[in-house]
Formats: structure tokens, sequence, C-alpha cells
């Protein structure tokens, strides 16, 4: 794991279970590696998302999402995952994030996604936790 300024890396390996039957990583699989990073990114900030459900009593869900599939991963690919929060609002990030091959940079996938915060007992849209935000703000703008 590393961040560079507010880029978060992933490292991922294919795996025979990611690919389909034509050896090549399946579609969705790539939205998998993209959900792990951003999981580890908050990781990163010392965010567990359990926790987060027990207190402050959030969840977050991805809104919507738009994706662009570039060239495919084989099994046994290295690749990594990059992350950036492009926008933090009161109840929402905007995630870019792109899945490159490590031996060369190629990009292979990318993707703009938009991720709610949810209470997380009503299943409604509520304001990220000012702490949370904070945070994840200060992190993201210093590269912590």
């Amino acid at each position: 794991m590393t961040i560079l300024e507010n880029e978060f890396l992933w490292p991922v390996r294919v795996y025979y279970e990611d690919t389909d039957s034509g050896g090549v990583v399946y579609y969705a699989n790539y939205l998998k590696f993209m959900e792990r990073a951003r999981t580890e990114m908050l990781r990163s900030f010392g965010f567990e998302q359990d926790q987060l459900i027990k207190e402050p009593g959030v969840i977050f869900a991805v809104h919507s999402l738009s994706v662009q599939y570039k060239k495919p991963a084989v099994f046994n690919d290295e690749l990594i995952v990059k992350t950036e929060i492009s926008h933090c609002g009161r109840a929402s990030f905007d995630f870019t994030q792109s899945v490159l091959r490590a031996s060369d940079e190629t990009l292979l996938c990318e993707a703009e996604i938009k991720v709610a915060c949810i209470n997380a007992e009503k299943f409604t849209p509520m304001v990220i936790p000012k702490t949370m935000w904070s945070k994840i703000k200060q992190g993201v703008v210093s590269g912590s």
C-alpha cells in the first residue's frame, strides 16, 4: 500500500478464480478490485467499515459508476489499483480509480465512482461524520 499526495495504490494479484472461460479477468472482478482498494484506503485513514456501522452508525454504498475497459488482465498478472478521492461532498465521496498492470503500467480499466454515506439503521442518506470527513480531507491534502 502506498499513498502519494491524494493517490492510494493497492496491489492485486489475478487468481484463476478471477478469470472467465477466455482466460481473462471477468469484467465484474475489476469492480471487486476497486472495492478492495477503497476499503483499504479507508483503513489507511484509520476507519474499519465494521466499526463504522457500530459507531457512528454509517455504511458506504456505491451510488453510481461509470467504467471503461481498455485492455485485458490475465491469470497471474500483478495489478495496481490506483484510487483518488476527486470530491468530498456532504454525504458522498467521488472516486477516480484505475487498474494498471504492474509490470509496464498499462492502463487496463478506469472508473468514476460515487459512494454515498448511508445511515446503517434506516438505509437513508446521511451527512458524513465531521471527524471522519476532516481526517479523510486532511489525509487527501497532506498525502498521509
